[in-house]
């Protein structure tokens, strides 16, 4: 029985997180809209993930995790395809400006997403080809991963917060966030996992228990800038490239 359920228990692991994803880019394409969810949320796993990859090759922990990241990193570029295609219309990518350094993450197209992730995963693997031997190193490269991991919650927390409603991001993703969380901490601590994975997996899921206080709080209306018509968007267009 307790093997059943260890197997049960591994691949609810490995496919759970990424399907948790579909019914968002579902509601994405359905409005063609991608308003109310961070795109901010795909950048983190897909770091997480390519990172967490090379973690295993320096610690071979569970194989249901590993497939767990990697069926999460085809499932964000997927979403980040689509949330690209749908962004709002008012974005820093449409107004022509961004705040961050060299416009990170809000670039205009998918390539120069795709580009970066490329140049990541091969200074990935020349960095664990010169220091992969060093047990050290891959310590720090799991807590790099899992904590970056642990962060997931935090560009919606913050979204949410800005707009005061939890407008575009769908319950279901809420739901499987917070219960998939929970799972996998407890999973964590059965299994026995190293310690990056349970105390960043405590930290992910306290975010989670903020966003479920934040939709009690807010619920979710439209927020403004959903609501202007197109002469309004049309105006703040022309605004920005004056």
């Amino acid at each position: 029985m307790t093997s059943w359920l260890s197997t049960v228990a591994s691949i609810g692991m490995a496919v759970g997180p990424p399907l948790v994803y579909a019914d968002q880019a579902f509601s994405i394409v359905r409005k063609r809209d991608a308003t109310g969810f961070s795109r901010d949320v795909c950048a983190i796993l897909l770091i997480a993930n390519i990172t967490r990859c090379f973690f295993w090759l320096g610690d071979r922990f569970e194989f249901a995790l590993l497939f767990q990241s990697l069926f999460m990193i085809l499932a964000q570029l997927a979403l980040l395809y689509i949330c690209i295609i749908y962004r709002p219309t008012i974005s820093p990518e449409n107004l022509g400006g961004s705040s961050r350094p060299f416009s990170f993450w809000q670039w205009s197209t998918y390539t120069e997403h795709v580009e970066f992730l490329a140049g990541l995963i091969l200074f990935q693997a020349i960095l664990f080809l010169i220091l992969g031997g060093f047990p050290i190193y891959v310590a720090i490269l799991g807590f790099v991963a899992l904590g970056l991991e642990s962060t997931l919650p935090i560009p919606q927390l913050i979204s949410n917060y800005k707009q005061r409603s939890l407008y575009g991001f769908r319950m279901s993703t809420l739901i499987g966030w917070a219960g998939g969380d929970a799972f996998k901490t407890a999973y964590f601590f059965w299994q026995g996992s190293p310690i990056q994975f349970k105390a960043c997996a405590v930290f992910q899921l306290s975010i989670d228990l903020a966003i479920v206080a934040q939709r009690l709080m807010y619920g979710n209306p439209p927020p403004p800038t959903v609501l202007l018509d197109n002469e309004d968007l049309e105006q703040a267009l022309a605004l920005a490239e004056e």
